[in-house]
């Protein structure tokens, strides 16, 4: 008797614990799959430097816009 209730209890435990060990299992894989994704991205976006060479691209044209600007106002 005293091991039909130690295989019962075994069983129960396995059916309890197995599923958050798959489960635990897969959440880790999508974590690893998310940080594959996020490094890719990081990869095909501009880096710093890109983004500081387009800004001062656009500072250069705001600043010919302004002295046209400048110039139209004082004309009249």
């Amino acid at each position: 008797m005293e091991m039909d209730a130690m295989l019962f209890w075994n069983v129960i435990l396995t059916m309890v614990v197995v599923p958050f060990g798959w489960a635990f299992n897969k959440m880790f894989q999508e974590v690893k799959r998310i940080q594959i994704l996020l490094n890719k991205t990081r990869e095909e976006y501009a880096t710093k430097e890109d983004v500081r060479q387009d800004i001062g691209r656009v500072m250069e044209a705001l600043h010919r816009l302004e002295d046209k600007l400048d110039r139209v106002l004082s004309i009249k």
